[in-house]
């Protein structure tokens, strides 16, 4: 990404003694004892540099996050038929649907930094007795409300690898209500009490929008979505992750019943209470009867999408021109558009956007002139510098606006960076 370059570059040539900016060439695997580890399910992976498999996310008996995959190069056929498939961990034979749904006691491993677990030749293993996600320790997926979760990750950038901010996986109770595109449209349901198994949604809490973690038509993401989307009233338990681009948005992974709900998904006993989006097919056996009631309901409205709708896109394209037309292609559009460029923006509350989205404007325009009098280049530090200072600013009060269309009260407040 050509913001993190000249951030970098640039904190390097200002002499930062900070060790993470000269980055880190491999994160050793370290030994970990004993683990204990249950499988919380699987993850499809399709990448566009032609790896795929399969990873299956699985949570430690002290709570830790922890992985293990079989990515290695092919296409997407691979991904689909790695989902039954038996991977080597060591001395042991690892079948990833029988991991996703039970457990291992794993003894000589070892565990990269970021959670990832390793396949040597000392590790051995036993397995543990299957766990549905209302007991033991995955049972602390689902024990915070889902907007304290997002703001805690949101908050939390990883400075050796700032990509992973808002990746780790996220769980909660939610209630269908709808659908548009190929979303499935949701409210999260208020903490379990002693008032009885249907819980209603939060008061005015945000529609919250379950996206296709992958739409590849090998998988069954879209599928399933479509699926749950002619339920409306259904209560669901998922796990999925934060689309961090995209304001009250997930991307689920995984689905299971809510516990104690009646009108909630009737998944067979081998599956042990969760379905795997990429690839498990809902059925309608899965289903509850649809309820007449909750099929001639309105669906609700959508809360205005905080990033979508705030005039910030015009300054994403003004970053986005300096980088494929260069300076003079923004000073065109700048002259183009006048005031229209800053003033929606001050009106809005965005006067720090509004300023460096000018300063970028005035300093793609500016030329030096020598002893003569006659035009130079400009300084291209100068031009670097206001665009980094633009597009962080942009990165930042983005987050914000997503973090804030989490809020509980169900509307993004002003935002006055």
């Amino acid at each position: 990404m050509l913001h993190d370059l000249l951030y970098v570059a640039g904190r390097l040539a200002a002499g930062d003694p900070d060790p993470a900016l000269v980055g880190i060439l491999r994160r050793a695997y370290q030994p970990d004892g004993t683990l204990e580890v249950y499988g919380v399910c699987r993850e499809p992976v399709i990448s566009a540099n032609g790896y795929a498999g399969v990873v299956t996310h699985l949570v430690a008996a002290d709570g830790r996050r922890l992985s293990f995959g079989d990515v290695k190069p092919g296409g997407p056929e691979r991904a689909r038929d790695c989902a039954r498939a038996v991977t080597e961990m060591g001395a042991v034979a690892v079948n990833h649907a029988v991991l996703a749904r039970g457990g291992l006691r794993i003894t000589g491993t070892t565990v990269s930094p970021d959670g990832r677990l390793g396949a040597g030749k000392g590790v051995r293993a036993s397995p543990l007795i299957e766990t549905d996600w209302a007991t033991g320790p995955l049972a602390e997926l689902f024990a915070r409300p889902l907007a304290e979760v997002v703001t805690a990750q949101l908050a939390a950038d990883d400075p050796e690898d700032p990509s992973r901010a808002g990746t780790a996986l996220v769980g909660g109770d939610l209630v269908v209500v709808g659908a548009v595109g190929d979303q499935v449209l949701a409210r999260e349901l208020a903490p379990a009490t002693d008032a009885g198994p249907e819980r209603a949604p939060v008061p005015d809490g945000p529609v919250i929008r379950l996206a296709p973690a992958g739409s590849h038509p090998m998988l069954a993401h879209v599928a399933n979505l479509r699926r749950l989307a002619s339920r409306p009233g259904l209560r669901i338990r998922v796990v999925g992750r934060l689309d961090p681009d995209r304001a009250s948005t997930l991307r689920p992974l995984a689905v299971g019943p809510v516990p104690g709900a009646a009108t909630t998904l009737r998944l067979p006993t081998d599956w042990h209470g969760r379905a795997d989006l990429g690839y498990d097919e809902i059925q309608g056996s899965h289903l509850p009867p649809r309820d007449p009631a909750a099929m001639t309901e309105p669906v609700l409205a959508l809360d205005a999408d905080a990033v979508a709708e705030s005039p910030l896109w015009r300054v994403r394209r003004l970053v986005e021109l300096a980088v494929s037309g260069g300076r003079r292609a923004v000073v065109e559009a700048a002259r183009g558009e006048g005031t229209g460029l800053t003033g929606p923006l001050r009106r809005a509350g965005f006067t720090t956007a509004a300023t460096v989205a000018s300063a970028l404007a005035d300093e793609s325009d500016r030329r030096g002139r020598d002893a003569f009098g006659r035009r130079t280049d400009p300084d291209p530090d100068r031009y670097a510098w206001a665009w980094l200072a633009t597009t962080a600013h942009l990165a930042a009060t983005e987050r914000e606006l997503i973090r804030s269309s989490w809020d509980c009260r169900g509307s993004a407040p002003a935002v006055r960076p």
